[in-house]
């Protein structure tokens, strides 16, 4: 259960629900999904709303007993940690059908009007910000924002049109657009909406970017502007691996873990952070796992002093993360902290990968396929034979501000030598 920070426990009127602080380096948070409507009865620590920032989603549960008064913050709204995004009161308390209730009434104008604009300036609304950018309710439990109201306004769309399909019955711009096709309307492509909703050709579906894709998004970005992303790959014979892997009814991941954790131990500058004054090079090895959310996203949960687990352990400890990262069900300590990442694209058969950085880490390991190959084997005499070995790849992306590629090949030959030459059967028995 996160630990919600919102407000008293006490239901009483006018309780604030806050976007809730998630990590130490988090600054803000998405609504992805309101999970009860104003005029909900909802009790302490039941599930109120979901939340996603740029380290974890979460289930945000109610600070108290009481009804859902007022939803202050729209799904897929983005704001600061600790802006009040709902407000609580006890049974009875009334329903606030606005979503400032402290600002002014809006006037709006019998008929359009514009006023002057200065040379140069764009036109747009006069006042502070935010003046007249209040959502308006219209009939029925339906809200209308600025942009939402104004779509609608342009196609001559008025309450009795449309249907709310948002928290709270919020009429959305999905609904205004389903109207508008409804009436065989296409929605203009006005300097404001062009974006969200410009005319697509005939067979072509937009696919809107999801609070987590788009998180993922900006960090990928950010990481490939800072780091000085280079790239070096070694193939692997894992011919002494395959059967202590086969008879311990592991996957090759936590064997290459272990190899990596051992290197790193020789190679301590790749298990760092990385600023543009120096490395932050750790002792303890925080072994980053990265973890596919069926296709909608990734995340990267953290084994904690995974220098001291030996193989079997080290599996077990990244089976369970997993397992918590897929069922939705970590917190921001278990995704924050990691020194060195691994990214395991190679159950897909991938024959070679360039991962992006972890920032602020130093590297990244990514695994390719593994597939039976013929290699040659040395015999007696100096000859050599053909044999049939399980091989694969391993990637290793580094930041060029902390290593040079000596440094990082060094540490990958160490990593493959370690799979190809040590007695694996020793280690799992353990």
């Amino acid at each position: 259960m996160v630990e919600q920070v919102a407000g008293d426990r006490a239901a009483v009127p006018g309780t604030e629900v806050t976007m809730p602080q998630m990590g130490e380096t988090v600054t803000e948070g998405t609504v992805v999904r309101w999970l009860k409507a104003v005029g909900d009865e909802v009790a302490a620590d039941e599930p109120l709303l979901e939340i996603s920032t740029d380290k974890v989603d979460a289930e945000i549960p109610a600070p108290a007993d009481g009804t859902l008064l007022e939803v202050l913050v729209e799904e897929g709204d983005t704001v600061p940690i600790g802006t009040p995004i709902a407000r609580l009161g006890g049974t009875g308390s009334p329903i606030v059908e606005h979503e400032h209730e402290h600002e002014p009434e809006a006037q709006e104008p019998a008929e359009p009007t514009a006023a002057p604009t200065p040379a140069g300036a764009e036109p747009g609304p006069s006042g502070p910000p935010g003046a007249g950018a209040r959502p308006e309710r219209v009939g029925g439990n339906g809200f209308l924002s600025p942009v939402v109201r104004r779509l609608a306004a342009e196609h001559e769309l008025g309450p009795t049109d449309l249907r709310g399909s948002g928290a709270g019955g919020r009429i959305t711009r999905d609904d205004v657009q389903a109207a508008i096709a409804a009436a065989g309307a296409e929605p203009p492509a006005t300097s404001e909406t062009a974006a969200a909703d410009r005319v697509l050709p005939r067979g072509v579906q937009r696919v809107p970017f999801t609070a987590i894709r788009r998180t993922i998004g900006r960090r990928m970005v950010a990481s490939q502007h800072e780091a000085a992303h280079t790239l070096v790959v070694t193939e692997v014979d894992y011919a002494r691996v395959a059967p202590v892997k086969e008879a311990a009814g592991l996957s090759w991941l936590p064997f290459i873990a272990r190899a990596v954790i051992d290197a790193l131990a020789e190679h301590p500058h790749l298990n760092a952070h990385v600023d543009e004054d120096g490395l932050d090079v750790h002792r303890s090895v925080h072994l980053g796992i990265a973890v596919d959310l069926a296709h909608e996203g990734l995340v990267v949960p953290v084994v904690r002093g995974a220098d001291r687990l030996r193989l079997r352990p080290l599996a077990e400890a990244a089976t369970a993360m997993a397992a918590a990262a897929r069922d939705r069900g970590l917190g921001p300590d278990d995704l924050s902290g990691g020194t060195f990442t691994i990214t395991n694209a190679g159950r897909y058969g991938t024959l070679l990968t360039a991962p992006i950085i972890n920032r602020p880490q130093a590297a990244i390991l990514a695994t390719d396929g593994v597939k039976v190959r013929p290699v040659a084997v040395p015999l007696e005499g100096g000859e050599h034979g053909l044999a049939f070995h399980p091989v694969g790849n391993l990637c290793l992306s580094f930041d060029h501000r902390a290593v040079d590629g000596a440094y990082a090949s060094a540490f990958l030959a160490r990593v493959r030598d370690l799979l190809q030459e040590r007695s694996w059967a020793d280690e799992v028995a353990r």
